[in-house]
């Protein structure tokens, strides 16, 4: 299934679940830059379990916005576990939501360090104040690593919460 459309069906899937459960989404985006927090926007009714979303690119946003600790995004970066970690409970209080995912990357074409390569990807999903952590590295080109992103951050989120 082509990605755009599978993201589409996801989304779908999930708000139908959310609706079911009467549960509340929120997101904390960096390197998909809204991407989650639209797929579930343009489904019909999604006010019934999406309120607020955030796009913090920067360092400064997640910790302005989603109280990550200057010290986790010193030590770790914001592309690391810790910070995904942070950034979904950061989410989670400030949206007062149920359910959070944080997504931080590096989509490239530049921006990869020692031991971060472009199309690494960290995932913090908080439901109902439990968490995990995934990590991913995705192939392709900038478009290519954020839309597998998107797709990544529905399932996992649909298969938590089934």
């Amino acid at each position: 299934m082509e990605l755009h459309q599978e993201i589409k069906t996801l989304a779908a899937q999930l708000g139908a679940i959310l609706t079911d459960k009467r549960l509340w989404i929120t997101t904390a985006e960096s390197c998909t830059g809204g991407g989650v927090s639209y797929s579930l926007t343009d489904t019909p009714g999604s006010s019934a379990y999406i309120d607020r979303a955030f796009v913090t690119y920067s360092n400064n946003a997640k910790h302005e916005l989603l109280n990550v600790k200057r010290d986790t995004l010193e030590e770790f970066g914001a592309v690391s576990e810790q910070t995904v970690i942070e950034m979904a409970a950061g989410a989670c209080e400030a949206a007062n939501a149920d359910i959070g995912i944080a997504i931080s990357g590096i989509a490239g074409p530049g921006g990869a360090t020692e031991g971060k390569p472009v199309g690494l990807v960290w995932f913090g999903l908080q439901i109902n104040g439990k968490h995990w952590t995934f990590e991913q590295v995705f192939d392709g080109d900038r478009a290519q690593v954020r839309l597998q992103a998107i797709v990544f951050s529905l399932k996992t989120i649909i298969e938590k919460i089934k």
